[in-house]
């Protein structure tokens, strides 16, 4: 999804936010045993929303959770703009909320999107975008990553989870991997192991591909198990796949993820889902509620702003009805048990 929508939502919605309170939430899971997907210890599905790029979504998920009668959200999500260098810096003072927010408990985390070039949607042409993945591919970059890496140490969150050129398989952002493949991996190690220099970090990075074939096989630009820690998916109800089985048992969707992921002895997320292309659709919400329950996920967080999401949006009432049921504190009979496929 574009970085400028989620802009450009989210500083709106600040007005509506209470207005809206009355149509849906986001939320918290039990503690239950990880999947095969590279865990074999009990684990806690982080939850999380995404409701504002800055300052505001801190004090939004606070809002959400009494929303839900005390729910907590675990997972903390934002994005750093990929318009400057400086941006990719790390040079937001939002991050300063989000850290105080993550070091408030210890069973948070923080999941920061980080892109790999500046003007990362600026419609920049393919030629292009592949003569700047061989600069990256070449150390050229290293610096920003590296200055990123020591502002987050500095500001107390070394143990942030780092979604890094997300969507890469995808046509729009300058940071894609179909231009040039190989190179674009070799840049994505150069990145990690700029921040893995930096004393002090815990990093957790994140291989987010939009969900299906795309522009390019997600598959084609993985960059190696040792310089990832996590396999996402970004995944919302629009096509590829008209019915939720299709999404799940399409090429390089749901399924192949999961089954990816298992084989590289890692552990899934869904940094990105929520409604498209169909509308309010409370049986989407259900099945995907209840794929994730299956499959306990790191973490997972709902794009919370129209046209995807259920709290900050009153156009989707019934699959708002649906979330809130599913995931909320009060519960009581219509629990996930009730929702497993």
């Amino acid at each position: 999804m574009s970085h400028r929508v989620r802009w450009l939502a989210g500083a709106c919605l600040s007005t509506v936010a209470v207005g809206l309170l009355a149509t849906g939430g986001a939320l918290a899971t039990s503690p239950q045993e990880a999947s095969g997907s590279g865990a074999g210890t009990r684990s806690e599905v982080a939850v999380g929303a995404y409701l504002h790029y800055g300052s505001p979504g801190v004090e939004r998920m606070r809002e959400l959770s009494r929303w839900l009668g005390g729910t907590e959200l675990r997972a903390g999500h934002t994005y750093l703009p990929g318009d400057t260098w400086s941006n990719i810096e790390g040079e937001p003072d939002s991050l300063r909320s989000w850290a105080r927010w993550r070091k408030a408990r210890a069973d948070r985390l923080f999941v920061l999107n980080v892109p790999m070039l500046e003007r990362n949607e600026a419609g920049v042409p393919d030629g292009r975008v592949a003569e700047l993945i061989r600069s990256g591919a070449r150390g050229e970059y290293d610096h920003h990553f590296q200055r990123l890496a020591e502002r987050l140490v500095t500001l107390g969150v070394p143990d942030t989870v780092i979604v890094l050129g997300w969507e890469m398989n995808g046509f729009n952002y300058t940071h894609r991997c179909r231009p040039d493949p190989e190179n674009w991996k070799r840049y994505w190690r150069r990145i990690v192991a700029a921040m893995r220099s930096v004393e002090g970090q815990r990093f957790r990075f994140d291989f987010a591909p939009n969900r299906g074939g795309d522009a390019i096989a997600w598959t084609r630009c993985y960059p190696g198990d040792d310089v990832v820690d996590i396999i996402g998916m970004d995944s919302y109800d629009q096509p590829p796949g008209t019915s939720f089985d299709e999404q799940v048992n399409q090429p390089h969707g749901l399924q192949q993820q999961v089954d990816f992921a298992k084989a590289h002895g890692k552990r899934i997320s869904y940094p990105e889902w929520g409604l498209f292309r169909n509308g309010d659709n409370p049986e989407y919400m259900r099945d995907m509620l209840a794929w994730i329950a299956e499959h306990k996920p790191l973490y997972h967080s709902i794009t919370d702003y129209c046209p995807h999401g259920v709290w900050q949006c009153s156009q989707n009432p019934r699959s708002a009805r649906v979330f809130r049921e599913f995931l909320s504190t009060n519960r009581g009979r219509g629990g996930p048990s009730a929702f497993v496929r």
